[in-house]
């Protein structure tokens, strides 16, 4: 029990040593950018001492030798380089069999373990480069990387001592457990300590959802637990059939030695004779003891056996069964050990007893499966890699490909095709996506297409409900209007009807947002304008209070209309107005300059009930002219991220202030669209212009 507490403690102090040697190279790692050459031999060197001194300074137990040298190789290749992981492995291995040779350290074992350090080097860099593919192994497969190479070192040892089978078996009997998982633990630790240096989650994936796993994790872990199922079924199997097999093998051998000794005494009734013959073919497998039948006084028995006298209700045991062939005794007299015997009476004073040590009996059948299971451990591993390795290939990989193609397709790139043709399942499926998205295509071309007709007709409806006849049956006002919207139907409205005889009421209004919403809220919003603006006074401020009860009311989506309204007494060319958060209009007086004209703003209509707007009024003389617009005019934007702005506006009226209004307007939409080029047209854009009592003769273009 010390010898083991002992063990313990020294093997794990020499594990957490090279987790220390682990983490402060990782520190050192992850600060480079690149990895040189230099630095990845570096490491390779640093983890090939560290095997070279658990060479020199292992754990004696039980007169073996414990260490765990292939953490070196193993950390090396796994976590930092393939040129590191080789290096450290050379070093390792090859000192290991020049200390057996020059030194005699562990001579016996040498060959095997140098060749299993080697291999772990080579191993941890195959694995980084093909499995991983310079992706850090998870903790798991860490811990089993760890143990399957000492597997491998044990079943080495057997496999290369096969002329003293007995003597390897007892070497591996002591090394293996301890070996085998301080490796393990070992790697696993530096993985652990690795990914909490690099502030990476814990990988373990006990936390993680059973639909977050994926397909080769759950794959890997089901070919796991139905391997190690049948592992353990094939080695209770085994463990079953040789522990029958050898006990009745062992009980034919001493039926054969009872019938050959007693046939012998028969013919030679010599107790001094048989006693120096049996003394002669003792052997570890059977032993002999003779015995007086009434006293069970011993007369003879095996050189280290102390027994001189056996208990009276043992000997009655044995006078019964003297003339049967076997028991398996529980008897611990015998040396304290468990026993198979016979009993066989030589004449009518004395019994003799044929011995077997049942852990004599059963040591072949442990060194047997010991070797099976190391091999059958390494033909799991193998396997477990290939069919892993395969599923990721023609499974995982492809359904990757299918997968990114896929969120291509959903991205809406439906151009996309996807080719996965490795197996017939994977044609398969590819096909019956291609097959789906080529129906969507056709569904979503048809659905473009009627919908397009729809916003046609939508656009036709929106366009008709805007005035187009600007000859009024007056000389005393000019108009012209125009709206261009961004898509087939806008938010932008303009308007101008008769209220009263000799009144017009001139409006422009932007609805918040675009498309079908706006434009289904700009006809409710040009309904409430027109039927208050007739059923109300001249004071446009109070007009628009009551339009904006209107639209408050059911007004769910929370939309809004920007709008400015004017009514312009013909007769005397005084002009109320009222700005529901509208641009501001641009004025220019007879024989003058455009200028813009900053009016009173009030709250956009729709935002919420009982605003108040503040009114105004402009004096038209005969002359004057007053251009409104949205704000899809400044903000026209050209290429270079550049707005049209207010100061190019006016700018350009006064350059066309003589043409006509529509001559005008259009010259203005023309220079937006030259400075727009090809860049998107992101607003409407809506004009409205009058002139009051124009004169006769103004230019039409």
């Amino acid at each position: 029990m010390t010898d083991d507490f002992s063990m313990i403690l020294r093997m794990s102090g020499a594990t957490v040593a090279y987790v220390v040697v682990t983490a402060l190279l990782w520190l050192y790692w992850r600060k480079k950018k690149y990895h040189e050459s230099s630095l990845k031999i570096l490491v390779g060197l640093i983890y090939g001492a560290c095997s070279v001194a658990a060479n020199h300074f292992g754990i004696d137990y039980f007169s073996m030798i414990l260490n765990v040298r292939d953490i070196g190789p193993l950390a090396a290749g796994l976590f930092f380089s393939p040129v590191s992981g080789i290096l450290a492995g050379l070093i390792g291995g090859i000192e290991r069999i020049i200390a057996g040779e020059l030194w005699g350290i562990g001579k016996y074992t040498e060959f095997a373990c140098g060749i299993s350090t080697i291999l772990a080097g080579f191993l941890s860099a195959e694995l980084h480069r093909w499995v991983y593919k310079s992706r850090r192994p998870s903790t798991i497969h860490a811990f089993f990387l760890g143990a399957v190479m000492e597997v491998f070192h044990m079943y080495a040892v057997l496999f290369t001592n096969r002329d003293s089978a007995m003597t390897a078996y007892s070497v591996v009997k002591i090394i293996a457990v301890p070996m085998i998982l301080f490796t393990a633990f070992g790697v696993m630790l530096c993985s652990l300590v690795i990914r909490k240096i690099s502030g990476e989650p814990s990988d373990i994936g006990w936390h993680v959802k059973y639909e977050d796993v994926p397909i080769s994790v759950h794959f890997q872990r089901w070919l796991l637990a139905v391997t190690m199922l049948i592992f353990a079924f094939n080695f209770w199997t085994s463990y079953s059939f040789q522990t029958r097999l050898v006990y009745e093998n062992a009980s034919l051998d001493l039926f054969s030695l009872k019938t050959e000794i007693l046939t012998y005494f028969k013919t030679n009734p010599d107790l001094e004779d048989l006693k120096s013959r049996l003394t002669e073919r003792e052997s570890a497998a059977a032993y002999y003891y003779i015995a007086e039948a009434e006293s069970g006084r011993v007369i003879l028995s095996p050189r280290f056996s102390d027994v001189e006298v056996f208990p009276e209700e043992q000997m009655e045991i044995y006078r019964k069964h003297a003339d049967e062939v076997s028991y398996l005794s529980e008897n611990t007299n015998l040396d304290g050990i468990e026993v198979l015997y016979t009993v066989g009476r030589l004449d009518s004073g004395h019994l003799l007893l044929f011995v077997m040590p049942t852990y004599e009996i059963y040591e072949s059948r442990d060194s047997q499966l010991y070797e099976n299971t190391l091999s059958d451990i390494l033909l799991f591993t193998a396997l477990y890699m290939l069919v892993a390795g395969l599923v990721d290939s023609l499974v995982v990989k492809n359904l990757h490909r299918v997968n990114k193609s896929l969120d291509k397709i959903t991205k809406g790139d439906l151009n996309e095709t996807v080719w996965v043709h490795t197996s017939s399942e994977m044609k398969e499926l590819s096909t019956d996506i291609n097959k789906t998205v080529t129906a969507l295509k056709g569904y979503i071309s048809q659905a473009e297409q009627r919908m397009k007709d729809e916003l046609k007709m939508a656009s036709a409806i929106q366009d008709a409900a805007l005035p187009k006849n600007f000859n009024l049956p007056t000389d005393k006002v000019e108009l012209y209007a125009l709206m261009t919207p961004a898509r087939e139907i806008g938010g932008d409205f303009y308007d101008f009807f008769y209220v009263g005889g000799t009144k017009i009421a001139l409006v422009i209004a932007d609805v918040s947002g675009k498309g079908v919403p706006a434009a289904l809220f700009m006809m409710r919003a040009k309904t409430a304008i027109k039927n208050s603006a007739r059923s109300s006074d001249d004071d446009p401020a109070e007009l628009l209070a009551n339009v904006n009860n209107i639209l408050c009311d059911g007004n769910e989506a929370e939309m809004f209309v920007t709008v400015w309204l004017g009514i312009l007494d013909l007769a005397t060319g005084k002009m109320c107005c009222a700005n529901a958060g509208h641009e501001y209009p641009v004025l220019m007086r007879a024989n003058g300059d455009y200028e813009l004209m900053k009016d009173p703003h009030g709250l956009v209509l729709a935002a919420m009930e009982g605003i108040r707007l503040k009114g105004y009024e402009i004096q038209l003389n005969p002359g004057d002219r007053l251009l409104v617009y949205t704000d899809g005019v400044p903000e026209a934007i050209n290429p270079k991220k550049e707005a049209y702005g207010t100061d190019r506006l006016v700018s350009k009226l006064n350059k066309v202030k003589i043409f006509s209004q529509k001559a005008m307007l259009e010259s203005v939409l023309q220079d937006i669209r030259n400075f727009a080029e090809n860049a998107e047209q992101f607003d409407d854009i809506t004009m409205l212009g009058i002139t009051y009592a124009p004169e006769h003769g103004q230019e039409k273009a």
